[in-house]
């Protein structure tokens, strides 16, 4: 990973293309399963702001490399919360 500033970009990134698509979803589908989707997006919202919450509040006085593998983590939990909201839409939808 480049940089912190990159890392809050990729969440901001991920987390408007998840809320973009749910919208999209609404509209083309005459809002059906409007709850669900609402859900959806609040879960993507609190992935957000989670994500940035640990960004900005590592631990302090840490070696370099835990330092490394905290932000790794981050971005790993990034990945993975958001193919599981990704997937939750897109069960929706068939």
């Amino acid at each position: 990973m480049a940089s912190i500033k990159n890392l809050k970009k990729d969440i901001d990134y991920i987390v408007s293309e998840i809320i973009s698509d749910c919208y999209i979803y609404l509209y083309f589908n005459n809002n059906a399963n409007e709850d669900k989707v609402i859900n959806i997006i609040s879960k993507s919202v609190e992935l957000r702001n989670d994500l940035f919450h640990r960004t900005n509040n590592p631990e302090k006085n840490t070696e370099k490399k835990v330092s490394k593998q905290h932000y790794k983590n981050i971005y790993k939990d990034l990945l993975e919360n958001s193919d599981n909201l990704f997937g939750q839409l897109s069960s929706l939808s068939k």
